[in-house]
């Protein structure tokens, strides 16, 4: 039997070389798509198309690809290049809430610790905004974490709502409007984007009288 000539077989496509960037940026997409319950070394192993020998030569465990994706949600936070300090504020924790929300698993991940590359790079920049507009001592530690909490927390509570269950909040508030009257008639079901605007021109404002002289 004559062996068929190579040139006559349909080429074989080649594997991608298995690199650290393309591990995150599959882990990134398996979280988006199924949640952290569903991430595991061999699951990630199988949708990159290797074995498990060979991602743990790259990661030791599921925190490291969890810490890894992470950082990787931080790297998408633009950087301000221009305004006065607290646009740049604002625009950094606006830019840090929208990645979160883009990748709702990420606000369970919020407990570890934040240092990756991206996270300290976007902390270094708040730190060094709020310095620049005259914050020192126990101030400025005290100006960041306001507004990163605010931010964290906001996410975490939006994406933990995704199907609007804050509405059947609301609802039960009304049919007990004489326990909860301020509630009842403020309601739970925010809209959620005018609510972050609003609570962070609060901080900002408040920021902003402590730097007046």
């Amino acid at each position: 039997m004559v062996n068929e000539s190579v040139w006559l077989r349909p080429a074989r496509r080649e594997r991608r070389p298995l690199t650290l960037d393309r591990i995150v940026a599959e882990a990134v997409a398996l979280l988006d798509e199924e949640g952290e319950a569903r991430l595991t070394m061999r699951r990630l192993a199988e949708r990159l198309g290797t074995g498990s020998t060979t991602l743990y030569w790259h990661v030791k465990t599921k925190d490291d690809v969890l810490d890894l994706a992470l950082d990787a949600v931080f790297g998408e936070v633009p950087l301000p290049a221009a305004g006065a300090w607290r646009e740049r504020a604002a625009a950094l924790v606006t830019g840090w809430r929208a990645a979160l929300l883009r990748h709702p698993w990420s606000t369970g991940l919020l407990d570890r610790p934040l240092m990756g590359p991206n996270a300290l790079e976007r902390t270094e920049f708040l730190y060094a905004t709020l310095a620049g507009a005259g914050f020192g001592g126990a101030d400025l530690p005290a100006a960041a974490f306001s507004l990163s909490t605010f931010v964290t927390g906001s996410a975490t509570m939006q994406a933990r709502d995704p199907a609007g269950d804050g509405a059947a909040v609301a609802g039960r508030l009304l049919a007990h409007r004489e326990a909860y009257p301020v509630l009842a008639a403020h309601g739970l079901d925010p809209d959620w984007d005018a609510v972050f605007a609003r609570g962070l021109a609060y901080l900002l404002d408040g920021m902003a009288a402590r730097t007046q002289p």
